[in-house]
This record gives structure tokens, C-alpha cells and sequence, in this order.
């Protein structure tokens, strides 16, 4: 690939959608990315399809189709080329470079899967600071109970009234 076809990882990231609870590429926005016509894609599929199980690829129902329209994932549903989409997770990405062959598709696989990688790198990061952030709310939640006690503790020794106290001892008569 010349450098003048390399992509701006936030071109591959604004392609990659969440369905259900996976990440995954579609069809069209695949074949526009190997420089093939989506109908190739999808025969070339359909002629290999043990290299494609549930878990590598899927085909969206006309309801996810509707949401990623109404979304505005898709700005209409003509967009889709007429039938419903396939959906490629990060393994049927690479099987499909497999299948087309080209010194394109599989340039574009290796970088797509390099877009995945850092993604999930991205998400395990953030997981972790998520976890540091709670475990330091929990320790102030528990730091601001115990400074609480301890003004409660405080208060009842300044709400305290000075009553005059009754002195003890030997009394004489102008102390009376």
C-alpha cells in the first residue's frame, strides 16, 4: 500500500460499530476498504462459507438495520445496497483477507486488526483507571464517615453551655 492509501485510524474507528455486545465492520464499509464491490465480497463469502461462522460474521436483522439508520450510522437505508448487511468481527476481518486475496485486502486487514488491538488495549486501560478511581471514592467515602464521627464528637463539647459551678472547699462570707 503507497502511503497515499494508509487511513487515518479515525477514519477505521468511525467504521467499527457495536452490535450485539460485539465489535464488528460491515460489508459495505469493508469492500469500500479492499477496493472490491460489495457483491464480490458477499459471493466470495458465500463460496467459503466454513471459513465463516456465527462467531467471525453475522447478518444484521431488518431491526439493527432500522436502529443504525435511525442512529445515523447509516444515513439511509439505501446505504446498505439494498439487502442486509454482514456484520465481520475482528477474526472473520482476517478470514476474509484470506479469501480475497488481494495485496490490498490483506494490507487493510493487517491495519484494521492493528485498529482493534489498540482498541481493546484502549478499553482494558480505561477499565483500569475506572477500578484506581473507585477504589479511591471508596476511601474517601470511608475517611469522610470517620471525620464525620469525629466532628459529631467535637460538637457535643462546644454545644455544651458554661453552667457556673458551685465551688467546693471552705466558704467565707464574700466568696457567699
Amino acid at each position: 500500500m503507497d502511503k497515499s492509501e494508509i487511513l487515518a485510524d479515525e477514519v477505521l474507528l468511525n467504521r467499527i460499530y457495536l452490535i450485539r455486545g460485539q465489535k464488528v465492520m460491515l460489508d459495505k464499509d469493508l469492500a469500500d476498504l479492499y477496493d472490491v464491490k460489495a457483491i464480490r465480497l458477499r459471493e466470495q463469502i458465500k463460496r467459503n462459507p466454513a471459513r465463516f461462522p456465527i462467531n467471525f460474521m453475522f447478518q444484521l436483522s431488518p431491526e439493527e438495520a432500522l436502529n443504525m439508520v435511525s442512529q445515523n450510522a447509516i444515513p439511509s437505508k439505501q446505504q446498505l445496497g439494498g439487502t442486509l448487511p454482514y456484520a465481520f468481527t475482528e477474526h472473520g476481518i482476517l478470514m476474509l483477507s484470506n479469501v480475497l486475496r488481494s495485496e490490498r485486502a490483506i494490507g487493510m486487514s493487517i491495519r484494521i486488526i492493528e485498529i482493534f488491538v489498540k482498541l481493546r488495549e484502549t478499553l482494558l486501560l480505561h477499565k483500569d483507571i475506572s477500578m484506581l478511581v473507585e477504589q479511591v471514592e471508596n476511601k474517601l467515602l470511608k475517611q469522610d464517615e470517620k471525620i464525620d464521627v469525629l466532628f459529631n464528637y467535637l460538637s457535643k463539647f462546644i454545644e455544651k453551655e458554661e453552667v457556673p459551678r458551685n465551688r467546693i472547699g471552705y466558704k467565707t462570707k464574700a466568696s457567699e
